[in-house]
């Protein structure tokens, strides 16, 4: 049979675009994730880093988006350090990576904010969007807030409100005691404290307030004398990672008798610290814990712990699940994964998740989720269905804020591209 010349072009035209489409099925994005990987919070990051790998292979195994592209997670270690976080930064820029996810250290955060909305400015043909899922400094959404920037974790003053709630109704505490890390988080907590607790209960006394370097102390005994003295009942700590369990570990080790209201004790290594001592004292504030308590949320409890049975940790930061559904719910609508149309996408994202609609505000790019503060018991108490890190103790939820009731006030400015 005789084939033209134009019948040949054309299957040759064919050919290429049914090629093109197979190589678009296989295109592998690149994620980075720029956290602590060494030193004291070496172990919050890679928690943070399997927990996102967690979440990753599902979605892979799911098909990932635009009809077959598939994830690959690029973990450089930034050591919770701005300067070294830039330099991780810069390496991901130069292998052209589109999306950068990070966690923990609000100061790294606002280096990170910037740079990327720099890189942005200066390369729009190579624009990158910085997936924030625990840095939680006000800030962030306020009036350094930038385009390129979408915080998945409840801010320091959303969750405050929560904490401040809850001793608000608690007519037992009469004196609280502050203690922090000493960089804009921290700050952040205690600028907070001290703004709504007086408002809320103006009985309570606020009868200590210390900052402590980040990462540097290794025994807390000085600072629990200080509030042993100050006759407190009750302290208010953003503290985590190993700041967390040494502050815990030095109040068990002197028999302080204190309620703790924390952010993080649930965070890897602080049950462990806590351990017994915290049945019934030890209370946090998060967006997610193991025994929420229905067939969903104990589906992510069980896979981690199947996936990772070396490891005697558990997820913490359901955040990280909120930015890969929405980041796939956007790449989809946009139809490309071009940075731009994504972050369109991805200021109006809305999903039902597990824990009820979660929603990205559109004027600071801050997520709008339920907030659970709990208090540890033991296992097998009623509503305590796992333990966390095998310390046989768990939390359990005291109430649920709703996401429309975490909303505070922005200053934020968005200008966009």
């Amino acid at each position: 049979m005789r084939v033209t010349r134009g019948v040949f072009f054309s299957a040759i035209a064919v050919f290429s675009l049914l090629l093109s489409g197979c190589n678009q099925s296989q295109e592998t994005i690149k994620i980075g994730y720029v956290d602590p990987l060494s030193g004291p919070f070496a172990n919050v990051g890679e928690n943070g880093l399997r927990v996102l790998r967690l979440f990753v292979d599902e979605i892979n195994e799911q098909g990932g988006v635009l009809n077959g592209s598939k994830f690959e997670v690029v973990p450089i270690d930034g050591k919770a350090n701005p300067q070294e976080s830039l330099i991780a930064f810069r390496q991901l820029a130069d292998q052209k990576v589109k999306f950068i996810f990070q966690g923990n250290s609000s100061a790294v955060a606002g280096a990170l904010t910037e740079a990327v909305s720099k890189h942005n400015e200066r390369n729009p043909d190579s624009a990158m969007i910085y997936l924030n899922y625990a840095a939680v400094d006000p800030a962030l959404t306020n009036e350094r807030c930038n385009f390129w920037h979408f915080r998945f974790d409840a801010d320091a003053d959303m969750k405050m409100q929560a904490i401040s709630d809850m001793i608000a109704a608690d007519a037992s505490v009469k004196k609280v005691y502050l203690i922090n890390q000493d960089y804009s988080f921290g700050h952040a907590v205690s600028k907070a404290a001290n703004s709504m607790l007086p408002k809320k209960r103006p009985d309570v006394q606020i009868v200590g307030d210390d900052l402590h370097p980040l990462g540097k102390v290794k025994d807390f005994a000085p600072y629990i004398a200080k509030i042993r003295a100050s006759g407190a009942d009750s302290v208010i700590t953003g503290n985590w990672g190993a700041d967390l369990a040494l502050l815990v570990k030095a109040a068990k080790d002197s028999g302080l008798d204190v309620d703790f209201y924390t952010y993080y004790a649930g965070i890897v290594g602080g049950p462990t610290a806590i351990g017994e001592a915290g049945v019934d004292r030890v209370k946090q504030v998060t967006q997610w814990h193991p025994n929420v308590g229905d067939d969903k949320s104990d589906a992510i409890v069980e896979s981690y712990r199947n996936k990772y049975p070396d490891f005697n940790d558990d997820v913490f930061f359901l955040t990280l699940k909120y930015a890969m559904d929405l980041l796939v719910q956007s790449i989809d609508a946009a139809g490309s994964t071009d940075p731009l149309s994504v972050a369109r996408q991805l200021e109006v994202g809305r999903y039902e998740s597990l824990t009820g609609e979660v929603w990205m505000r559109e004027d600071n790019h801050q997520l709008m989720q339920p907030l659970y503060v709990s208090t540890f018991k033991r296992m097998g108490e009623n509503g305590v269905k796992y333990d966390v890190e095998g310390t046989g103790v768990g939390p359990k939820t005291d109430f649920v804020v709703a996401a429309k009731d975490t909303a505070v006030a922005t200053t934020c400015n968005m200008v966009r591209p």
